[in-house]
């Protein structure tokens, strides 16, 4: 079965309850699919040539199900596979054996990374479609860059990859490589011609401020929201200005609320843009101003702090909760947070970029498999387990991890 193929089920009669209906919802379960990935994953070595032991399917998913199940390092996946080895071979699995340190590691710098990260958009591509289907609302794509800080180029520079994030399904739908001597600014359009952005909203930091970045968005089809700082420093201050000038059209507070030790109030002032910037004409289209503040109070010491920040979107003044987006955002962070967290992605030390990126890859792969898990259960309970929960669990034995990967 092809990555972009899934197994046919036969219609339902109509006299069958909605329940019954549910249960087929879903055609493939993520175990199946993440076959078929690593199956698609274009081999590098030549056939002709050398002793292949291994199948090249095979090493990707003992890399993935290691990681899965907490195993991180090269030597920690080498123990994951042999004290498992029996219940692969019963998989069809690592027939050959336990690949050697050395294997993954010409493996993980052998792959290409692009064709690889692509194979990645294409199996996340199949589950965003079908999560799209029961995620209410319209979608919104989070845009970040993230540095692999276990690797350094030859200038000193950690490579930098920037990826699509969907808020709505909690899903890395596509990522793209900052070149050697280059930035996100050159990456960021390359992204946005790979996704489909027609009707959603695009959320970025400030390095996103540019005019090539937004004539991309508006010629795709879609909105965005991207923070406004001093590297666009005339349309910065000149807003400053003049906002003291203008009253905004409206404004809101959310709070307090109460979490990690703080109590925080957010305050959102909606500006029409057309107002305050003045060369309108470079930008292409209408604007709206942020313009964000938060009150902050630490339980701890009871210090309060204050902090205001700047969005410019294309969306119109009169969408409501224009301050919703700018918090939705923050979502690409936690996710970055989770694969340092949990899957240790600064701390793995990688030597050559092409190897990062495709270690980069297959974790946002296995972020991805609980994403999808938690957003395919019906119990509340479920939806709201942390990864870091779901990878205790899976880890208690192969049995549960196969089990937990095999559901529908």
């Amino acid at each position: 079965m092809s990555l972009g193929q899934s197994r046919t089920i036969e219609p339902i009669s109509p006299n069958r309850t909605t329940k019954l209906q549910n249960k087929f919802e879903y055609q493939s379960s993520i175990l199946e699919r993440l076959r078929e990935f690593a199956a698609s994953v274009p081999d590098f070595r030549r056939p002709n040539k050398g002793n292949i032991r291994h199948k090249l399917a095979d090493i990707i998913m003992l890399m993935i199900l290691a990681r899965t199940s907490g195993h991180v390092g090269r030597a920690d996946i080498i123990e994951f596979g042999k004290h498992n080895i029996n219940k692969f071979r019963k998989m069809g699995m690592l027939k050959a054996g336990v690949p050697s340190e050395a294997t993954l590691c010409r493996v993980e710098n052998g792959i290409n990374a692009t064709l690889m990260a692509d194979r990645m958009q294409e199996y996340i591509g199949l589950f965003h479609t079908e999560l799209r289907k029961t995620a209410s609302g319209r979608e919104i794509i989070c845009i970040d860059g993230k540095a692999e800080r276990g690797t350094v180029q030859e200038n000193g520079r950690n490579p930098d990859i920037v990826s699509a994030y969907s808020f709505n399904t909690g899903l890395t739908l596509a990522t793209e490589a900052c070149q050697e001597k280059s930035n996100e600014i050159k990456a960021v359009p390359r992204l946005i011609d790979k996704i489909d952005i027609s009707g959603k909203i695009v959320t970025a930091d400030a390095m996103s401020m540019q005019k090539n970045i937004i004539d991309s968005v508006r010629k795709n089809g879609g909105d965005f929201l991207i923070e406004l700082k001093a590297n666009q420093r005339a349309l910065r201050y000149g807003v400053e200005d003049r906002l003291k000038e203008h009253t905004p059209e409206y404004s809101y507070t959310e709070g307090p609320e109460l979490g990690h030790g703080r109590i925080e109030s957010r305050t959102y002032r909606i500006y029409d843009g057309m107002d305050l910037i003045a060369d309108k004409e470079k930008w292409s289209g209408n604007m709206t101003i942020i313009e964000y503040e938060s009150d902050t109070l630490r339980k701890s010491t009871g210090e309060r702090s204050t902090e205001t920040r700047l969005y410019v979107s294309s969306l119109p003044t009169t969408t409501p909760a224009l301050g919703t987006y700018v918090r939705n955002h923050w979502s690409i962070e936690s996710m970055h947070w989770e694969l340092d967290r949990n899957l240790l992605q600064d701390k793995v030390k990688r030597k050559s970029t092409n190897a990062a990126r495709n270690l980069d890859t297959i974790q946002r792969i296995v972020h991805s498999v609980f994403s999808i898990w938690k957003r395919r259960r019906k119990k509340r309970s479920d939806k709201r387990k942390g990864m870091a929960e779901l990878m205790r669990y899976v880890a208690g034995s192969f049995t549960k991890l196969i089990r937990f990967l095999s559901q529908k």
